[in-house]
């Protein structure tokens, strides 16, 4: 509103020599104003006193400022409710949602930085962090090839390849980059105390067995005969077919006795192929204790389950077998990958391979010092 050059005082008294009998023209002349301000001056002030022309001032000033005050709080809440499909919770949203109102709406910096309770400070402060982009792309690639690593098996591979950094700083790239696996939905567990189980104080002394199940595209069924070292975390064999008997696996544990030695001992559930008739007769054939876990304590199996869960989400979940020679093919790499590549958390980030070199190492040099 543009402010008058007379003020109440002023104003009021030229309407009193107006009153006194002056005339408009020669009033108009004098003052040097039209005859038009002069009518408004009289509709608006006329027969007030100045104590009353500065009162009527301040309430049109109020009421300004309350008019400007309703209008722009009405502004807020259509910017808001425009604004805010999404939680503004990060200070990256936050500092978008105030260039927006910035450039959409014309609003000032400061303004705009109440409305959303952002600091004008953090608004327009510059990171001087470094993008990191050869390791968010070598991350990236990395997490391609592993879809179902998370941050720390893929910090362990950064480390292979000689990239340094912090394991925090590292999942805040993985986060940025939405690199996180989907967890796939589980079974519930009975609860309870569990008894650890007594580990092996070294190689091919205690070998797991279990059977995990699997289909090909055209709906025929195949099973897995899946076997680990529980002291080296070694995948020893996986072998695919339609039907394993207990025929089968007795010679498929003898290839392994052939190529690795006798084990100490074999723990393996209650299935049938595993409490047949030619399990039994290989048992004492071959003078090598079995173990047997309580019927419905997979848990007593623990070794073999972990890499049954492994092994379904890395490799059986991630592929569609055509036929059962390449299921055979496929599985194999998988295994050959998991024994030469993979890092085992439970091995301080060691690959099998690696961990039973070293076991076999230090045995060495412990018989050579004895």
């Amino acid at each position: 509103m543009k402010k008058s050059r007379f003020s109440e005082e002023q104003i009021i008294a030229v309407l009193k020599e107006h009153q006194a009998g002056v005339a408009v023209a020669d009033l108009c002349r004098k003052h040097g104003i039209s005859d038009a301000t002069l009518y408004n001056w009289r509709n608006r002030y006329g027969g007030m006193e100045v104590s009353d022309a500065r009162r009527l001032k301040a309430l049109d000033d109020e009421n300004r400022k309350l008019k400007k005050l309703l209008a722009e709080s009405m502004l807020d809440v259509a910017t808001l409710r425009e604004a805010l499909g999404k939680k503004l919770l990060k200070p990256g949203s936050r500092r978008a949602f105030v260039t927006w109102a910035i450039e959409e709406k014309s609003y000032s910096q400061r303004r705009a930085c109440s409305l959303i309770g952002l600091d004008p400070k953090t608004y327009r402060y510059a990171s001087r962090r470094s993008d990191d982009v050869m390791i968010r792309e070598r991350l990236k690639t990395l997490a391609g090839q592993r879809r179902r690593f998370g941050y720390r098996r893929l910090h362990i591979l950064l480390r292979r390849d000689g990239v340094v950094l912090n394991h925090k700083k590292l999942f805040r790239l993985y986060r940025e980059e939405r690199l996180t696996v989907r967890r796939r939905g589980g079974r519930k567990r009975a609860l309870g105390t569990r008894a650890p189980i007594a580990m092996p104080q070294g190689p091919n002394q205690r070998w797991s067995l279990d059977f995990i199940a699997d289909q090909l595209v055209d709906g025929r069924r195949f099973r897995v005969l899946v076997v680990v070292d529980d002291f080296t975390r070694e995948c020893l064999t996986l072998v695919v077919d339609t039907s394993l008997s207990g025929q089968r696996v007795a010679r498929e544990l003898d290839a392994l006795i052939d190529l690795r030695g006798r084990p100490l001992i074999v723990v393996s559930d209650n299935g049938t192929e595993l409490t047949s008739r030619a399990i039994l007769q290989w048992q004492e054939d071959s003078q090598v204790e079995w173990h047997y876990i309580a019927p419905g304590k997979p848990m007593q199996n623990g070794f073999v389950e972990s890499l049954n869960a492994r092994f379904r989400d890395e490799c059986l979940n991630e592929h569609m077998f055509r036929n059962l020679p390449t299921a055979r093919r496929l599985i194999e790499e998988w295994r050959m990958d998991y024994n030469a590549h993979r890092p085992h958390t439970s091995l301080g980030g060691l690959t099998p391979n690696e961990f039973a070199t070293r076991s076999r190492t230090d045995h060495i040099e412990n018989r050579v010092q004895l």
